[in-house]
Order: structure tokens, then sequence, then C-alpha cells
């Protein structure tokens, strides 16, 4: 992982984020990604492995462990990062295409050059547009994921003992989960974390709706 790079991916997102923008990126970087990558990763590291029934009947754990877990909360959670960061990037391409443009258009005419952005990262036309759509995706994105989760895992728990009696176990077995009160701690940490970035992101989009209102009133 080069840091360098990744520092200037976020310093970018900050300079062209509204105050909310902010403390999104804060909210996701520390309580979601670094608690991804410091600590969850390596409780759902032993999910498989210590996933024990009472049976030795071969294929019958790894059946029962399919069913109970048909999705890794750690590959879930990867994805939902993925595709939650990606709009903020798009935002900072966007004032990188408007920057190219102005030196082309400054190269191609000269003195007779008059120009079309005075400041590539003032949220104003398409960039208004791609800023908004960019928070209302991160916004449906989180709460797809959030009904995801609730519908693999009900209310978002783990039980510490579960029943299976899929084929080829041979009657009802029991299961044991490995550590499902750490899981389900780290489970609703991510959950209220979710909540939390939704809630800012809808504020903000709230925010850049009101105050072009506003200004198309004064305007006026």
């Amino acid at each position: 992982m080069n840091w360098g790079v990744f520092e200037g991916l976020l310093s970018g997102v900050n300079k062209y984020s509204t105050a909310f923008g902010r403390i999104w990126l804060s909210v996701v970087f520390i309580f979601r990604l670094l608690v991804y990558l410091v600590a969850a990763e390596r409780v759902w590291s032993d999910d498989h492995k210590d996933f024990d029934c009472n049976t030795l009947q071969p294929g019958c754990t790894n059946v029962c462990f399919d069913h109970f877990f048909p999705v890794s909360h750690i590959r879930l959670w990867a994805l939902q990062l993925i595709l939650v960061t990606c709009p903020s990037l798009l935002v900072i391409m966007h004032v990188a295409y408007r920057e190219a443009r102005e030196q082309r258009l400054r190269e191609t005419k000269g003195d007779s050059y008059r120009c079309i952005y005075p400041n590539p990262g003032k949220k104003r036309g398409g960039l208004w547009w791609t800023y908004l759509l960019s928070l209302v995706f991160k916004a449906a994105v989180d709460v797809i994921f959030l009904y995801i989760f609730f519908r693999f895992y009900r209310n978002y728990t783990l039980p510490r003992l579960v029943k299976c009696e899929l084929p080829p176990c041979p009657n009802v077995v029991d299961c044991f989960i490995s550590r499902p009160t750490e899981k389900n701690i780290f489970t609703l940490f991510m959950v209220v974390t979710t909540c939390i970035c939704v809630v800012l992101n809808l504020v903000e989009a709230t925010y850049l709706i009101g105050k072009r209102c506003h200004e198309c009133q004064r305007a006026r």
C-alpha cells in the first residue's frame, strides 16, 4: 500500500468537500477503514476453522457453514468500503478534468483565451451535480448493504449455537460459531458507523440543495 498516494487522495477529497464531507471522510477513515484493517479482519480470520459441529460426517460442517455464512462479513465490508469511497474519487477526477481543459484552452488560444473555470474546484454546473449524485450514491450503497446484512444475519447478530439439518448431515447437528460475542460487537459498531455516514450524506445533500436554492433566490 502506497500511503503517499493514499494521503494525496485523502487531501484531494478534503479540499473539495464541505464541512459535512470532511466529517464523513473522518468517520469512514478512522471508524470504518482502520477498524476493518486493524481489528475486524483478525476477528473473522478463524470463522471457518473454528466453526465446530458435533458430527464427523464428511462435508456436513462445510455445508452448514455455507448455509449460515453465505457471504463473509469481511468481504461484504470490503466491497462496501470500495463502493462508498469511489464517488469521492470521481469528484476529484471531475476537478482534474476542468483543470486540464483550462490548461489546454490556455495553450491553444493564447492571448484571446477567456477563463472558463476561475475556480475549478468550485461546486457549480456539472461539478455540483457530480458532487450531489456522489452523496446520493454513497448513502444508497450504505443503505443497500445494511439491508443485505439484515437479510443474511437477522438483527445483525450471530447466535452461539445453530442447528443444521442439511444433507449430507445424518440428522439435526449442533454447530458452534467462534467468538460470537466479539463478532456481534464489531458488527453492531460497523452498523452504527454506517448509519452515521448515511445521515451525514443526507445532511450534506440537504445543505447543498438549500444553499443553491438560497443563491438562486438572491440572484432573482
